[in-house]
């Protein structure tokens, strides 16, 4: 009996046991896990969180990369916007001469003709009272335009020049080509480059810029022939004194004039078409 009894209590305190024991497993298998858990949630939150951080940075950085290149392409359009305006300008001022393209030089050696007739009135002009009183009437005439507008004092001597008489360079000096001084076109006359440098010269006198003023040697394409004009930059455009026409004109209403070069006392340019 004792012995039964005693068996019952071992198998008693023994059922107890594993009976504790699998209350306990249960609770103590999910304590354990948890911490896993959370830090499996934890480091998926922080994954998550590093990916959008660092797509925001990618995004920011495509962002960055469009601005620059936007902002380079900028400097290109300014400059393509100026140059066109540059352009526009051009036209509506019309600074360039029967819309050719010109090449400047300073290189006055091919250019005897005109040096002589330069040299020739520095000499007419070394006595200038001696000059004034010989060309009497010139003077007079030119002195009576001081202190008119600069148009008015174009047309007048445009057209008071125009009134001299038209002699070829053959029939009045024997040889094919010369260009006076206007001392000589006020003494022998002449034909179109000795008008044009007396005009030069004539408003040179009234206090126009040289610089402004350039004798043109053009094609004709009328006549086919060989011409020469004075040109006078004047207020964004430029305006023709020609013996051939009574006014002065507009050279963008002149069709038939091709430059082939032009010329004043500083520079001279050569003209091309295109």
């Amino acid at each position: 009996m004792v012995s039964k009894f005693l068996i019952a209590p071992v198998k008693l305190l023994m059922a107890t046991a594993i009976g504790a024991v699998a209350v306990l497993a249960p609770a103590s298998g999910p304590t354990e896990a948890a911490p896993l858990s959370i830090l499996s949630k934890a480091a998926g939150a922080d994954n998550s969180k590093g990916l959008k951080t660092l797509t925001a940075a990618r995004k920011r950085k495509r962002k960055s990369r469009r601005r620059k290149r936007s902002t380079s392409r900028r400097p290109a359009t300014t400059a393509a916007a100026a140059r066109a305006g540059i352009s526009k300008r051009k036209a509506t001022s019309n600074v360039l001469l029967f819309g050719t393209h010109e090449t400047l030089s300073s290189n006055f050696k091919p250019f005897k003709k005109w040096s002589g007739a330069m040299h020739r009135m520095s000499q007419e002009q070394s006595d200038l009272g001696k000059f004034k009183k010989r060309f009497k009437k010139w003077i007079v005439f030119l002195d009576g335009l001081k202190g008119k507008d600069q148009l008015t004092q174009i047309k007048a001597v445009n057209k008071f020049m125009n009134k001299s008489k038209y002699i070829q360079d053959n029939k009045n000096w024997g040889i094919k080509d010369y260009w006076a001084s206007p001392g000589e076109f006020l003494t022998k006359f002449g034909d179109c480059e000795d008008y044009s440098i007396a005009k030069y010269m004539a408003l040179k006198y009234l206090g126009h810029d040289p610089a402004k003023m350039r004798i043109v040697a053009v094609k004709d394409l009328n006549l086919k022939i060989g011409h020469a004009i004075l040109a006078i930059y004047y207020k964004k455009r430029i305006v023709i004194l020609d013996n051939q026409i009574k006014i002065v004109a507009d050279s963008r209403k002149i069709r038939h004039y091709q430059p082939v070069y032009s010329i004043n006392e500083k520079h001279w340019w050569r003209h091309r078409v295109g």
